[in-house]
């Protein structure tokens, strides 16, 4: 395979800078693109010295990310280099607060041969992501010139030194010609044929082979037509596959078993179906399609059966961004804002924008230039145009170029107002005054043209536009051509000023002033200017001798010549000048011009007209389900013209977007906005317009909430009456809302009037109340009404009315089933009856116990209208009895029996008698207990326990009889017995012990025992388990343990180090028989170590010791 060619070399280490065209990398598709434009440096590549260090630099724009970008550098395709992180390469990352650029260096110190080869760095940040490609070479160290090279150069003939040509043949080292070893021919194909697709680029970049797409061409080419057959597969994958970016791939292959399971890899990690992936089974094919490939499916992939496995490598290829829309050619002045605009044919792809050769970027732009992206199309702006800017500008795609020339010409300067002639008097002042159209203009005056030099008599002036030379006290010298030259314009403004020396003898002529105004301005003579606009008012006047003018508002005299309200003067024209008329400028103005020939005076009105003040106080009146009535005052001032109507808008609380309400002009003060949505808040504002324009904004009314009453109550029925009150019951209504409800409002009336009374002040909560105070015998209407904030509901009203009378009602006891039959409780609980009853009126409730009237002040009693609550709060067993619950009415009445019965732990039973004993077996007789607790024995438990051992032992539970025989006694043992007597609440607290003992006795049997010869303990310390090597986390508790037997108990020493650990409150050491545990409380990494247990009695030692290593585990790896 041909080798690649080196870039030029940019130095031992060196900044990589942005490269014009990417370098092609092992692996990689030579179309790849900048997928984000993320990188406003990236790396490019060099040629390395081999010994030297070297420096890549990357530069990321996180300004328009919302998280912080991770970079990746690679070499090749997959190889991470964070892996390899150490002395020989280097990463570092910094960040600029200011300008939010990360910036990431990788430095490789001393290069060595294998650093040479493709590299990649991706930046990913959430959705976007971005790549650069460069290459490194290495080349070897040059041998050091000679000292003084200038000595080397020699000049061939001999005419002298100036004779001939330079002869550099000294400079040339002679070198002893290495004897070449011959190296052993290996023959790369054969190695590519039998290894796995996976290792083709580890072989490649191996054996100098870059151009990996021709390899897998020519290999695919080398392999045999007949796909080689296996026990799984009948057809493989093919070695590669190529589709373009945005398309889909299939990869089939076909397996012998059509039931089996396959398995797809990428890269290693086995894939799952989806949207993205699909897979396909059908008979013997198994298919994998990949869906709108990108750059992050450019992949190995395999298909895995069972223990067999088939690879390929799918490579994506990324069409070239074209431009479809080419620069124009840009004619502007300075100071003029410049935009080119180029349309690519792919959203997201980056253009490069260059000047004259020159690459405008991110870091090179400043203020001068801005870029910006708008789907396909790219802009590069120029915010104010100088001469400096001319020329070519380019932009570049991966696919296309396109270029425009920028010509910038000086902005033509206007002059406003020139100069005028001048004819003075001696001893009066000269004023030469012009306007440009350019204030920053700056400019000389000169005289017959000679400069002129500002004095005490001289001066020049510059204030905005106004160029002004005053010249006090006119001397015969002054007259002349004076002209104004602006800087950097072939520009001359001139005028003439002329002496005139009056010699007069004869009486001049005389004519009376005279104001001639326009007979245009209407009637009265007045003025409409609207606010802001310039006023200037011309008026002629004639006169001989040339008449004084006095301008005058109301009784203020006019006279200023500079600033916004100001009085020109001309020889037959005064001017009244308002610059931005204001409203304090309306009123009348009057001219005067007097000579001593006379006097004339005219009057003008100035109106000035503008926008209307914004409307006043903005309220709602009123709010519905989904509208609202908000009103308005008018403004107070209508700008001089009647208000033609309002505009409106709306916005919820919290929001700053507004919404326009209508736009016609609504005429109005009264509006009702609709489509709102309920429980929301609301705030409203209001615009006035007239004839010059739309007012401000009004201020925001108070927020509103639209919200509906609810619908009526439901179920509304009559609960209870008696001879002055009703009660009345009903349910929620069906439809609340989001107002929600505040509470109820009950009103009545007589049957036949339609005279509502409220019956409660304040709104009630629960769903029933008791109307009092109402006239006996009087038949009643009743109706409920439910309000909230946004007012009363419709009313819920009984159907037919109701009749205040008591209503008679026997006497009855609804006595719970639970009690109907008798009530057993336990001594000290409580006991908590409550009997429901009926009856009207109210009737008389007694209690009885045993049939005597209850007065026990142990047993408490309360009643109600509805029950009567019996309660006991430590019940004991005197309260057992029958308790009788007695009602009446008048002559009517009802009871109802209630049985309780408070129960306790029983006695022992008494007089337990062993009767006989015979063989194996005892019999046992006793008498039942004194105190069975206030209930039947319901059965006994009997133990038995020996005099050797003395522990019990249950030989029966829950026998019925006082009697019993126990079996299966020990022969030789003597026995003795004990029995608890039990009812409903459990066994006895103590048992009654037999007062004689059941010796099972030995018949017949003589045992000789052996004589006993005790062995011998004692035995030196050996240890049964031993300490095992660990490796712990810091910070977290650890032990170690080991197991020894020894007698005498041996002392036990624990080492680090072979040091004695000692009384150290870090270390605990326990022995629990013969198991030694060392535990160690939080170790450090100074803890790790050698640990020794040794363990020493009069017989010997023996000892055992671990390796404990202490790691560190990092919460956060640091991110290159």
């Amino acid at each position: 395979m041909p080798e690649p060619q080196n870039p030029e070399a940019q130095g031992d280490k060196a900044a990589a800078a942005p490269a014009d065209k990417k370098e092609h990398v092992p692996g990689e598709d030579s179309q790849m693109s900048e997928l984000g434009g993320l990188f406003v440096l990236k790396p490019e590549s060099v040629t390395a010295t081999k010994g030297k260090d070297i420096t890549f630099v990357a530069k990321v724009d996180s300004s328009s990310l919302t998280r912080k970008p991770a970079m990746k550098w690679l070499k090749g395709k997959w190889l991470d280099l964070a892996s390899k992180a150490g002395k020989h390469m280097q990463f570092k990352e910094t960040y600029d607060r200011n300008t939010k650029i990360y910036t990431y260096e990788m430095s490789i110190i001393k290069v060595v041969d294998g650093d040479a080869g493709g590299y990649r760095c991706e930046v990913t940040s959430k959705d976007k992501c971005d790549s650069c490609t460069f290459d490194i070479s290495v080349q070897a160290v040059q041998e050091e010139q000679q000292a003084n090279i200038l000595e080397a150069f020699k000049r061939s003939g001999d005419a002298g030194e100036d004779a001939g040509d330079l002869d550099f043949s000294a400079l040339l080292k002679k070198r002893e010609k290495k004897q070449e070893i011959p190296k052993e021919e290996v023959d790369v194909w054969e190695i590519l044929k039998a290894a796995k697709p996976c290792d083709y680029e580890k072989i490649a970049f191996q054996y100098g082979i870059t151009d990996l797409r021709g390899m897998l061409k020519r290999l695919k080419m080398m392999k045999k037509t007949e796909p080689e057959k296996t026990d799984a597969f009948l057809r493989k994958l093919d070695d590669a596959y190529s589709v373009e970016k945005g398309k889909k791939i299939t990869l089939t292959v076909e397996v012998a078993d059509p039931d089996v399971q396959v398995k797809w890899l990428k890269n290693g990690q086995e894939i799952k179906p989806s949207a993205k992936y699909v897979f396909e089974s059908v008979g013997n094919k198994r298919s994998l399609t990949i869906n709108k490939c990108n750059l992050s499916d450019d992949a190995a992939y395999e298909c895995v059966v069972g223990e067999e496995k088939c690879f390929t490598e799918v490579f994506v290829k990324e069409p070239p961004v074209t431009i479809t829309k080419l620069l124009d050619d840009v004619h502007t002045v300075v100071g003029e804002r410049v935009d080119f605009e180029v349309e690519v044919s792919e959203e997201g792809a980056n253009v490069k924008w260059m000047k004259d050769g020159v690459e405008i970027n991110r870091d090179t732009a400043g203020s001068k230039y801005r870029f910006k992206k708008d789907g396909k199309k790219h802009m590069l702006i120029i915010n104010e145009a100088t001469k400096e800017d001319v020329g070519m500008y380019y932009a570049f795609t991966t696919g296309g170029e396109s270029k425009a020339e920028l010509e910038v010409e000086e902005k033509e300067l206007e002059v406003l107002q020139s100069i005028a002639d001048l004819t003075l008097k001696a001893a009066e002042q000269a004023v030469f005054k012009c306007e440009v159209s350019d204030e920053k203009v700056t400019g000389k005056w000169f005289k017959d043209g000679v400069e002129v030099q500002a004095s005490d008599r001289i001066k020049m002036t510059h204030i905005g536009r106004i160029h002004k030379l005053t010249i006090d006290d006119v001397k015969p010298g002054d007259a002349g051509d004076y002209s104004f030259v602006p800087d950097g314009h072939a520009l001359s403004i001139s005028a003439k000023l002329n002496f005139l020396e009056i010699k007069i003898d004869y009486v001049p002529r005389q004519d009376p002033p005279k104001i001639h105004l326009d007979t245009s301005l209407g009637n009265k003579n007045t003025i409409i200017v609207v606010a802001g606009n310039k006023v200037r008012l011309d008026v002629e006047i004639t006169g001989e001798p040339a008449p004084t003018v006095c301008w005058m508002k109301e009784d203020n005299v006019l006279s200023a010549t500079e600033g916004r309200v100001r009085v020109d003067m001309r020889k037959t024209l005064c001017s009244l000048v308002l610059e931005g008329a204001e409203r304090s400028d309306e009123g009348p103005y009057t001219i005067t011009v007097t000579n001593p020939a006379g006097e004339d005076k005219a009057e003008l009105f100035v109106k000035i007209v503008d926008v209307p003040d914004p409307p006043e106080n903005v309220k709602c009146t009123s709010v519905g389900e989904d509208n609202a009535t908000v009103t308005w005052d008018a403004p107070s001032f209508d700008g001089g013209v009647p208000v033609k109507g309002y505009l409106m808008e709306r916005k919820k609380v919290g929001s700053s977007r507004w919404t326009k309400l209508n736009f016609d002009v609504y005429e109005s003060t009264t509006y009702e906005a609709k489509k709102m949505i309920e429980g929301v808040l609301y705030e409203m504002r209001v615009f006035a317009v007239n004839s010059i324009g739309i007012s401000q904004p009004s201020g925001n009314s108070k927020p509103f909430m639209p919200i509906a009453p609810t619908s009526e109550p439901t179920c509304l029925t009559v609960d209870d009456v008696t001879d002055t009150t009703c009660a009345l019951k009903w349910r929620p209504p069906e439809k609340i809302g989001a107002g929600g409800i505040d509470g109820y409002i009950i009103e009545y009336c007589k049957e036949g009037s339609d005279q509502w009374v409220q019956a409660n002040q304040q709104p009630v909560e629960k769903n029933q109340f008791r109307v009092k105070e109402l006239p006996a015998g009087e038949k009643m209407l009743f109706r409920v009404v439910c309000v909230n904030m946004a007012g009363r509901s419709p009313p819920a009203t009984l159907a037919q009315g109701v009749t205040i009378r008591e209503i008679m009602e026997n006497p009855k006891i609804r006595l719970p089933r639970h009690l109907r039959t008798k009530l057993i409780s336990l001594v000290g609980e409580k006991v908590n009856l409550v009997i429901p009853f009926q009856g009207k009126p109210r009737p008389i409730v007694t209690w009885f116990k045993d049939g005597v009237p209850l007065d026990d002040k142990t047993v408490g009693t309360r009643t109600s209208e509805v029950d009567s609550i019996l309660f006991i709060r430590s019940a004991e067993r005197a309260h057992s009895g029958k308790y009788t619950l007695h009602v009446q009415i008048e002559n009517m009445s009802d009871s109802a029996d209630i049985e309780i019965q408070i129960v306790d732990m029983p006695g022992p039973p008494i007089a337990v008698t062993v009767t006989d004993v015979w063989g194996f077996n005892a019999a046992l007789e006793w008498k039942p207990p004194k105190d069975d607790g206030n209930c039947e024995i319901i059965g006994y438990t009997i133990q038995k326990a020996d005099k050797k051992t003395k522990e019990w032992f249950t030989v029966y539970e829950h026998n019925r009889r006082p009697s019993c025989t126990v079996s299966d006694l020990v022969m030789g043992n003597e026995y003795s017995f004990r029995v608890f007597s039990e009812n409903i609440c459990g066994l006895s607290n103590d048992a009654g012990i037999s007062k004689n003992t059941a010796v099972i006795i030995k018949t017949g049997l003589a045992y000789n025992p052996a004589p006993y010869k005790e062995k011998d303990m004692n035995c030196s310390p050996k240890f049964t388990a031993p300490l095992v090597d660990r490796s712990v986390v810091a910070g977290y508790a650890a032990a170690i343990s080991c197991a020894v037997r020894g007698y005498p108990k041996p002392k036990i020493i624990w080492m680090k180090n072979n040091m004695i650990i000692g009384e150290d409150p870090k270390f605990l050491m326990q022995n629990n028989q013969g198991v030694l545990t060392l535990n160690i409380r939080k170790p450090g990494l100074f803890d790790g170590g050698r640990y020794t247990c040794r363990a020493i009695n009069d017989l010997g030692q023996d000892e055992v010791e671990c390796k404990l290593e202490v790691r560190v585990v990092q919460e956060k790896a640091e991110k290159k």
